[in-house]
């Protein structure tokens, strides 16, 4: 082969070359325009983001609100909910629960969501349980039944956390009213300590006030906590009227001394002097004689 057959030899390669790279370039042209402008979600089957082509050719990811809004749109259903005579349509998530759907359904029936009872092809469906799971679709039918032991039972719960509320605060009250009681026996107590005046009628409307107390706390029941609490009131009220009750016997005996101190006195100062209370008693022992003078007469 001479030097011109070599050189169109190279030539031919070079052209070749150079259509192999003409025809790749619109082929990556075309695979960049099917990534981005189609929206597609995977690049080279990566699972990357979807992409979308702004005005201006600039090309940017897709915003996840737009997809979040489809998928949320898309996966809203419409049930029909059949009640006594009525019929009431929900628009709710296939993916709520059952407990979810008979909360919805109190605001239109007026039933509370623990007393209702939801059938779905004729099985009574559990509140914790999924629409999607039981195959609940966008047009299915339930039925709204009341469940009458349900709202017994917690109609009845509902009275007792009721009464025990109430059995708190009237223990909290007497609380606050023994304590406010237990400060006037105490200033009582110093009082007679320090050698003063105890008024009777001060340590009888006490013990009247802890006695109605008592009968306040005879008359409450409670449990566990309540319990404990009544009868910490009932020792406290129990130990203020023996503290009384000595208050009053102190006073009693205190008097009785002064008494005789001052009958001893009287009796001091009038020992020349005739006792008036003796002759009385003289004079009726007479009578006395005469009449049993006349007795014996008769």
């Amino acid at each position: 082969m001479g030097v011109s057959g070599a050189r169109s030899s190279i030539a031919l390669i070079k052209l070749e070359i150079e259509s192999k790279r003409t025809r790749k370039e619109p082929t990556s042209k075309s695979m960049i325009n099917n990534m981005f402008w189609r929206g597609r979600s995977d690049i080279g089957d990566y699972g990357v983001a979807e992409w979308e082509l702004r005005p201006g050719g600039m090309v940017v990811q897709k915003r996840n609100s737009d997809v979040k809004q489809n998928s949320t749109s898309a996966s809203t259903i419409k049930v029909k909910v059949k009640h006594a005579s009525s019929c009431h349509e929900i628009r709710i998530s296939s993916h709520a629960s059952f407990g979810e759907l008979k909360k919805m359904l109190t605001g239109v029936t007026g039933l509370h969501a623990q007393d209702q009872k939801l059938i779905f092809k004729k099985k009574e469906r559990d509140s914790k349980s999924y629409l999607d799971v039981e195959r609940v679709k966008d047009g299915s039918k339930l039925v709204l039944l009341e469940d009458i032991e349900s709202r017994e039972r917690r109609i009845l719960e509902t009275l007792k956390i009721a009464k025990k509320e109430k059995t708190s605060k009237t223990l909290k009250e007497i609380k606050l009213q023994v304590d406010r009681l237990a400060k006037k026996v105490a200033a009582l107590e110093v009082a007679a300590s320090s050698g003063g005046v105890v008024e009777e009628l001060d340590v009888e409307n006490l013990t009247e006030n802890f006695m109605t107390i008592l009968i306040t706390l005879d008359e409450i029941y409670g449990e566990s906590e309540l319990k404990l609490l009544r009868r910490e009131q009932v020792r406290r009220v129990q130990k203020h009227i023996e503290t009384l009750d000595k208050l009053k016997i102190a006073r009693a005996n205190s008097n009785s001394l002064k008494s005789e101190d001052g009958m001893q006195r009287r009796q001091g100062n009038s020992a020349g002097e005739p006792n008036p209370k003796k002759q009385q008693l003289l004079r009726h022992s007479d009578s006395v004689v005469v009449t049993t003078k006349w007795a014996t007469f008769d």
